[in-house]
């Protein structure tokens, strides 16, 4: 029996979080693992992280493999560009081809808005024999037939019914939905003006009701989506997926009888408010903003039988490079830090209060004492003045930038003359590129 697996001693049975000696003998229950946004050659502010991406395949094959997983699913951004780096996509395929493990396990993988679906999904007729399913847009049709040792026997637009060790679901596959590409879905039934007048949401609530016909009552109902939902936590590192908030769905989109959603395009994992818990964003597995750290990576094991509410567990991920914020009180206390800490395997955003500019040569001592720092950035403070971030810079004209620059450093206002003249060599410049 494929459920069956050996401990090697009775308290590795007595306490798998995941004991596999329960209802699996039925024959009717579906273990399911939810995880999407990998992102694939992803850089930190131009310091690579495939390093740190391979060490976590390594790791996710044998999460999959201890929790004796039947249907693996990943909701999108496999990379973190359309033209990914070869190396990520050796990466991709290889990890594949292990979890596969010789087509005993389905594995399906749908587009994101990071991922070019055509070269996403070329391999798709080589990986059919490893189990491994497909899908670019939300147009697809995934061919019926053998996926390594499992069957899609019915399939069509935004759907497939697939048999696994003899417990069937359906699944409606909903690739990150572009404007364009839902228009070429549901259009082709739509003629009338009002129709096409619908919000994004709405018409993303039209497909999922037209999808999830296909569903019965003795089938395993599920749905994998790319797509921003609302009520959901960004979490900073997310390219955005909408323009002007219009592709932002209502979590009332999703249709009823689903007993599990599983999402992609959110870094953080989560519930999707107002969904019974059936709806969840797996997140990324690494830390790829500082607006990330604050929260543990993980993904989604489901054991889920038709006609019946799923249950979810989660498994953290490790941290194999964290990214850490020094807050040091001034530049001598950066460089002791630096010091202190110039042998721990960690990326750096360094925040120095100072009341003057750091020098170039302090810049280059702390860079040549700690390895991966990221960023440098001056808190610059004045007696008797208020603080001010540097970083405030970028939302002012250059004109008030100079003359806070020239008030600090003179104690005086700039004359007008001094202004003018500079404004008129900076704004001739500007003149000379664009033309």
């Amino acid at each position: 029996n494929k459920h069956q697996v050996e401990f090697k001693t009775p308290s590795d049975a007595k306490n798998s979080v995941y004991n596999v000696f329960d209802e699996r003998f039925g024959g009717e229950l579906m273990r399911i693992l939810h995880t999407s946004d990998w992102h694939l050659g992803k850089n930190l502010e131009g310091h690579s992280r495939m390093d740190e991406q391979e060490a976590f395949l390594k790791d996710f094959v044998h999460i999959v493999s201890e929790n004796n997983v039947d249907l693996i699913i990943i909701a999108g951004d496999i990379y973190d560009s359309p033209n990914p780096p070869a190396r990520a996509e050796k990466m991709f395929y290889d990890t594949l081809k292990k979890l596969s493990s010789n087509g005993e396990r389905v594995t399906l993988v749908i587009a994101g808005n990071h991922d070019n679906p055509d070269r996403l999904v070329a391999a798709g007729p080589l990986a059919r024999d490893h189990g491994i399913i497909m899908v670019g847009t939300p147009k697809s049709v995934v061919p019926v037939g053998n996926y390594g040792r499992h069957t899609v026997v019915n399939s069509g637009e935004g759907f497939i019914e697939i048999n696994i060790n003899g417990e069937k679901a359906v699944i409606l596959t909903v690739p990150f939905p572009s404007e364009k590409r839902l228009n070429e879905v549901l259009y082709g039934d739509m003629d009338e003006e009002e129709e096409r007048a619908k919000s994004y949401s709405d018409r993303i609530k039209a497909l999922f009701s037209k999808l999830s016909e296909n569903y019965r009552e003795d089938t395993i109902n599920i749905v994998v989506s790319h797509l921003f939902t609302m009520g959901s936590e960004e979490s900073g590192s997310e390219r955005n997926a909408q323009l002007g908030g219009s592709f932002i769905v209502d979590s009332s989109c999703f249709p009823e009888n689903a007993q599990y959603i599983a999402l992609g395009h959110i870094h953080k994992p989560q519930i999707v408010p107002a969904t019974e818990k059936r709806a969840r964003y797996s997140g990324s597995p690494l830390e790829y903003n500082k607006k990330e750290i604050n929260f543990k990576k993980k993904c989604f094991i489901i054991d889920v039988k038709a006609g019946e509410k799923c249950t979810v567990k989660d498994i953290e991920f490790k941290t194999y490079k964290p990214i850490e914020v020094w807050k040091c009180k001034n530049i001598q206390d950066a460089i002791e830090k630096c010091e202190e800490n110039k042998d721990r395997n960690c990326w750096v955003y360094l925040e120095i209060t100072t009341d003057r500019y750091i020098r170039e040569d302090e810049i280059k001592i702390m860079k040549t004492t700690k390895k991966d720092i990221i960023e440098i950035m001056p808190k610059i403070v004045e007696k008797g003045n208020e603080n001010f971030d540097i970083s405030s810079f970028s939302q002012k004209p250059f004109e008030d930038i100079f003359k806070e620059f020239y008030l600090k450093e003179r104690k005086v206002e700039p004359q007008e003359e001094l202004v003018n003249m500079l404004l008129s060599v900076v704004e001739g410049d500007e003149n000379n590129e664009a033309n």
